[in-house]
């Protein structure tokens, strides 16, 4: 007499399989170009550090997306353990790893901040990391542009004494499809003199 449960127990087999499958494939995290991911600093090298994000494999930061701030060594940006934001560049590149931005997650996060200053008519607080042609380039979470001739009431020459210095400056020009911020701090500094003006005639 022929075995009849064989067949069976083979497609009993099967379903097993496919719900094991659909069991491991639903602790497997998908993700799309230009959404914003936590993960954990796992490693840092000198082109790239990697981010445990749940993923089958790790996320990758190449060094260029790490900070605003040009040629940094990662390890001044980041260190392991650390938990940060980044945001998906390239769902998979040719080595089946996610490429990811930390730089652009932050822009992403700062730019709705900024937009919510300038509709409330607020200055906007940043540390001066570089002196470029024509001005000074604040780190308001993103790469905010205070030309030269709005540093001070006066125009000033030398800029460099500037570097590392916290400032408060007025947004006076924001286009986000040009990645543009202007920042006018003599405006601030016009602002809060009337003020104190004002205070002091009453």
């Amino acid at each position: 007499m022929p075995n009849t449960t064989t067949p069976q127990v083979a497609v009993n087999d099967i379903g097993t399989a496919e719900d094991f499958l659909a069991a491991v494939d639903a602790t497997i995290k998908y993700f799309n170009d230009g959404d914003i991911v936590e993960g954990t600093v796992v490693k840092v090298d000198r082109d790239e550090v990697l981010l445990d994000i749940g993923y089958k494999t790790e996320g990758v930061i190449p060094s260029r997306e790490l900070s605003i701030k040009h040629d940094v060594d990662p390890d001044e940006v980041v260190e392991v353990g650390d938990e940060i934001d980044a945001l998906v560049l390239t769902k998979e590149d040719k080595e089946g790893r996610l490429i990811l931005s930390k730089k652009r997650a932050q822009y992403e996060r700062a730019w709705g901040a900024i937009e919510e200053l300038q509709e409330k008519d607020e200055p906007v607080t940043g540390t001066v990391i570089e002196v470029v042609k024509g001005g000074l380039i604040l780190d308001i979470g993103l790469r905010g542009f205070l030309p030269a001739s709005l540093v001070e009431m006066r125009r000033v020459r030398d800029l460099d004494p500037y570097i590392g210095q916290e400032l408060e400056a007025k947004i006076i020009e924001l286009d986000k499809h040009r990645n543009n911020v202007v920042l006018s701090r003599r405006a601030w500094l016009e602002q809060t003199q009337s003020e104190v003006r004002s205070e002091f005639l009453h």
